[in-house]
């Protein structure tokens, strides 16, 4: 595996090594001695999600879970394509309010690793796509938040225009970065 670095340096960018032959392939998507090696500290990841999105333009987010009940993420795709979106909301971070947009699919394999203290979102550039993720606090709905996906502040191109997109009814009411009091 190999760990990039991206724009934030703390959301890396993970390519696996892909062995493939006439019979498909073999890719190992987690190994905890490298990936602590890699971020810099131990992460525990305590469960699994999958999302399945069943049309193009379907966005997700953006999501975080407000502490004491912070998230860490590891993503990948398994089916499709999505342009996976970090967006650092830690206020006192030289990076506040920037973020890292990613695609990754069923071709490349990559995945992002996206720490506590960003929120996460995805929109489907396929027909359709299944994305897989471990996180290293269980899920509270207590503790879940959102940002506006179309916040200007931070102005994310998702790729498409506002009146395409596809969102969930609580995706749709999320405050902008401004008007939250769940930050970090």
């Amino acid at each position: 595996m190999k760990f990039i670095p991206q724009s934030i340096p703390e959301v890396l960018l993970i390519e696996p090594i892909i062995h493939k032959d006439n019979r498909g392939y073999f890719i190992e998507t987690f190994r905890q001695s490298l990936f602590d090696e890699a971020i810099g500290y131990k992460v525990d990841f305590v469960q699994d999600n999958e999302s399945k999105s069943i049309s193009k333009r379907v966005l997700r987010g953006l999501h975080f879970q407000s502490p004491p009940h912070t998230q860490g993420k590891l993503v990948r795709v398994i089916s499709g394509s999505v342009l996976d979106v970090a967006v650092d909301i830690r206020r006192n971070s030289k990076t506040f309010s920037k973020y890292v947009a990613i695609e990754l699919n069923e071709e490349n394999k990559n995945q992002l690793f996206i720490p506590r203290g960003f929120a996460h979102g995805f929109v489907v550039l396929s027909k359709s796509a299944t994305i897989l993720y471990k996180v290293d606090a269980y899920y509270s709905a207590k503790h879940n938040e959102g940002i506006a996906y179309n916040d200007s502040d931070i102005n994310i191109d998702w790729g498409f225009s506002d009146n395409e997109i596809i969102l969930s009814e609580v995706d749709k009411n999320y405050p902008t970065l401004a008007k939250s009091d769940k930050l970090f």
